[in-house]
């Protein structure tokens, strides 16, 4: 019979004692998950393991000895190691041994019939397999959900694979408190074992993390409220204030953060370069309106009169644009009015930008929704009006062949109509028909630059939808640590001899970057389009009002 030992790398170079760990019968493995040293006393260890039998409920066990032949010579440790086997009963009993001046290993795995007759005990081949604790312990490979473990009274299914090693690890680290330079009884070898006192480290910063940013925000409040107190500008504590080096240095630091919040323009290129370009944009905005506006004016003076050649109804040319110009006067005059207000308005909004580049990116899609009001404006009016006269033609269409639409039925019924009714709707119809190209060409202008709008505020919310979907903290955890998102495990041969046994590396195979982009991608709250190119080709025609956006509380698909 073939049984597979998993032995941990960390433990390769320790010194002779115990195998500690736990057997798998299901898989006929044994997992090492620690190796205790010569000198102990066999009460203490089982205590020890007892303990961590308790507060894991894996069940821990003594496996075999574990010889290192560095200076201890054979003939010194065999009667011994052989007499451990009665006094931690188990079955199978490994005996692990590395010998002494080469990369050789022994391992074999003996079924001790009884402490007088080791003549009648068998052995079985042994499959040594290497392990890295540290990252198996890290990685993702095993179940959220406790195991089975028979040995402790567990009753329940076995799971199948290597998921029973990768979680014996994760769930055995009461056994990973103690190290070999614990002044306890018993001394232990693991993966924490020469990296206790850095780990104690990482733990006190991460629990004092919160109260020393806390201390350190009260504290620079504190000083920036007594910077700004009289009392300090006296000649006693002025005078001591420009001697001492610590206060001088405070005093400048604060005048740098004022100098850096201040809503003020700058006054030299120094401070330029040290404040944002609030100023420059408040500046450079106003211009830019203008400029659109007066884009915006000659493209409606170039539709008031024979555009690209169409013979176009002079009247209701000339009514809709003076309506529109009129638009474009308000709203230039209400710029103006606002660009007072414009650069403190931005400066603060620049402020929420500490938030994150999501809520950046999403003030900017507002603004420019803000910026092109008019232009949407301009798109309802057009489209309210092109879709009346649609409308018109289609219920003048329907009279000419005797049809009109119930209201009641939502449906298409057959009507007779009189002499006078179908002289109206002739009349009516001709009318429509004639005034429609004018109509269409203004709706067509204004929803081409609608749509220009939508898609830079579309291509906003995507960018903001990806940076909020990506998993950017578990990209980074691939990138650093691969073997913490692990896919599975490939074995590689150390040693292949024959009368030696079998050795394999055991590594973990991380997740590709697809895989860990599909499988931990953050769910998004922003709006997603709503219509199909059919759907919206459609609603373009008809001159129904675009919306290519969706609430999550609406119900409609």
């Amino acid at each position: 019979m073939v049984l597979k030992a998993f032995f941990p790398t960390c433990c390769a170079s320790a010194d002779s004692g115990l195998l500690v760990g736990r057997w798998v019968p299901e898989q006929s493995s044994a997992v090492v998950l620690a190796v205790v040293h010569f000198p102990f006393i066999p009460i203490q260890v089982k205590e020890l393991l007892a303990q961590v039998q308790q507060a894991s409920q894996v069940g821990v066990t003594v496996l075999g000895t574990w010889c290192h032949r560095r200076q201890e010579p054979e003939e010194s440790l065999g009667h011994f190691l052989e007499g451990l086997g009665a006094i931690f009963s188990h079955k199978p009993w490994f005996q692990l041994c590395r010998e002494r001046g080469s990369k050789s290993w022994s391992c074999k795995a003996t079924h001790w019939q009884g402490p007088a007759s080791p003549a009648a005990s068998g052995e079985d081949q042994v499959m040594l397999i290497f392990y890295d604790q540290r990252k198996v312990l890290l990685s993702q490979l095993h179940p959220p959900t406790a195991l089975p473990n028979r040995q402790a009274g567990d009753t329940t299914a076995s799971a199948g694979g290597l998921a029973a090693v990768f979680d014996t690890v994760a769930r055995s680290e009461a056994l990973f408190q103690s190290d070999r330079f614990d002044e306890g009884p018993v001394r232990l070898s693991h993966w924490q074992s020469e990296g206790m006192e850095a780990s104690i480290l990482v733990e006190l910063a991460k629990w004092a993390a919160g109260p020393v940013c806390l201390f350190l925000a009260c504290l620079l409040s504190l000083i920036s409220a007594a910077s700004a107190c009289r009392v300090f500008k006296l000649w006693p504590l002025s005078f001591i204030w420009s001697k001492l080096s610590t206060c001088e240095q405070l005093r400048h630091r604060l005048e740098q953060l004022t100098l850096i919040f201040s809503t003020q323009k700058a006054e030299s290129p120094a401070q330029l370069m040290r404040k944002d370009l609030i100023g420059q944009l408040a500046d450079a905005l106003i211009p830019v309106a203008d400029h659109v506006a007066e884009e915006l004016q000659h493209l409606l003076q170039w539709l008031m009169g024979a555009p690209a050649g169409l013979k176009m109804n002079r009247a209701l040319d000339q009514v809709l644009g003076r309506f529109f110009l009129y638009h474009i006067h308000l709203w230039i005059s209400y710029i103006h009015l606002m660009s007072p207000f414009i650069e403190r308005i931005l400066w603060h909004v620049g402020l929420s930008a500490c938030l994150g580049l999501t809520v950046a990116l999403s003030i900017l899609s507002d603004i420019i929704a803000l910026l092109t009001f008019h232009i949407y404006c301009f798109y309802v009016y057009g489209a309210r009006l092109y879709c009346l006269k649609i409308h018109g033609l289609s219920s003048l269409w329907r009279l000419f062949r005797g049809k009109k639409w119930n209201v009641l039925r939502q449906r298409v019924d057959s009507c007779s109509y009189d002499l006078d009714q179908l002289f109206i709707g002739t009349l009516l119809f001709t009318i429509l028909v004639f005034l429609l190209p004018t109509t269409a060409l203004y709706y067509l202008v204004f929803t081409l630059l609608r749509l220009l709008v939508v898609a830079v505020q579309g291509l906003i919310h995507l960018l903001v939808d990806l940076i909020n979907s990506l998993p950017l903290y578990s990209l980074g955890l691939r990138l650093c640590r691969p073997y913490r998102l692990a896919a599975g495990v490939k074995f590689r041969v150390l040693e292949h001899e024959t009368g030696r046994p079998l050795r394999l590396l055991m590594q973990i195979n991380p997740l590709p970057y697809s895989r860990v982009v599909h499988t931990y991608r953050l769910p998004t709250c922003g709006c997603h389009p709503k219509h199909s190119w059919g759907s919206l080709c459609r609603k373009l025609f008809f001159g129904e009002l675009i919306y290519p956006w969706r609430q999550r509380g609406n119900k409609q698909d």
